[in-house]
């Protein structure tokens, strides 16, 4: 407590992640742990929001994880900082909101890459509607170094998450082309030295959208989920207010709600029993898992 202290006076409030690299402290939860002590103040930053995570029960847990939100997002100060700290958090929030502008940009650029190499790009821009979701739609987007998941090379933080909905009536051999072409977008923006970035894609007819608002199982609950959080980013426009048709009839987002609902309070019980160094979890064991989750490594490093 004493040298987190020394090093809060001297350098004022810090993330999680320079505390840590300013003390040398290794031990993440326990750097946490201390700095929930009396003379500390811990400011998180951003939201919380639901993740649909196949190895929780129930599914249900927050975003981003104890461990991330302590590194990335939060600030700790001494208790005298309290204006220094919010003034970092404001700091964090725009520096995070201008990430996700960039990243928003970037995304837009690509599709419009994608577009121009299309042999009927007229054909397409009236039968597909190009959405984004994920952290730059929460205002969460980072630039935290991590691994791309299926090469292991690292990219620069939050990923493009780029949802494209086609009319059932598109031809085949159109929505093929387009395929072919964002695919071939996602490689340029991964292996170019000056992005770097991870664009996730996925392309459906409105067909499917009907399907998997039956919300009945795991993967139709995450694209449910992605949709609820998505906002057009280009493309028909008559198309996307069809689909959010859809999905406000469908009944699902107060089914995302009651999820959230679980993830908080489980997210809560989760720092009560994190918070105590004798603590075990439900099973008698470690509860360190409760600090980051099975797939952290995905989040973010």
């Amino acid at each position: 407590m004493q040298a987190i202290a020394d090093i809060l006076a001297g350098r004022g409030p810090l993330t999680g992640a320079e505390l840590a690299a300013a003390g040398g402290f290794t031990d993440v939860l326990g750097l946490w742990r201390a700095c929930h002590a009396p003379g500390l103040l811990l400011r998180h930053t951003g939201r919380r929001y639901l993740r649909l995570d196949s190895g929780v029960e129930g599914y249900a847990r927050l975003s981003p994880s104890i461990r991330r939100e302590f590194l990335t997002y939060s600030l700790v100060g001494l208790d005298g900082q309290g204006a220094a700290v919010e003034a970092r958090a404001v700091e964090l929030e725009e520096t995070a909101a201008a990430i996700g502008r960039e990243k928003l940009d970037l995304a837009r650029a690509g599709v419009g890459r994608a577009l121009a190499g299309l042999p009927d790009e007229s054909l397409v821009l009236a039968n597909a509607v190009f959405l984004i979701a994920g952290d730059i739609t929460y205002g969460m987007a980072h630039r935290v170094p991590r691994p791309e998941r299926s090469t292991g090379e690292m990219v620069r933080g939050s990923d493009l998450d780029l949802i494209i909905v086609t009319t059932d009536s598109l031809p085949g051999e159109a929505a093929g082309a387009l395929d072919e072409a964002v695919y071939r977008q996602k490689h340029y923006l991964l292996v170019h030295p000056d992005f770097r970035e991870e664009l996730d894609y996925v392309l459906k007819p409105i067909a499917r959208v009907r399907r998997q608002l039956a919300f009945d199982r795991f993967e139709h609950m995450v694209a449910c989920k992605i949709l609820c959080e998505s906002r057009l980013l280009l493309g028909s426009a008559t198309l996307f207010d069809q689909v959010m048709r859809l999905v406000d009839a469908s009944g699902v987002r107060a089914g995302l709600d009651a999820l959230e609902a679980v993830a908080q309070a489980e997210r809560a019980a989760a720092e009560r029993t994190l918070a105590d160094p004798a603590a075990t979890d439900a099973s008698g064991g470690n509860p360190l898992h409760l600090f980051y989750t099975r797939d952290e490594g995905e989040e973010i490093y």
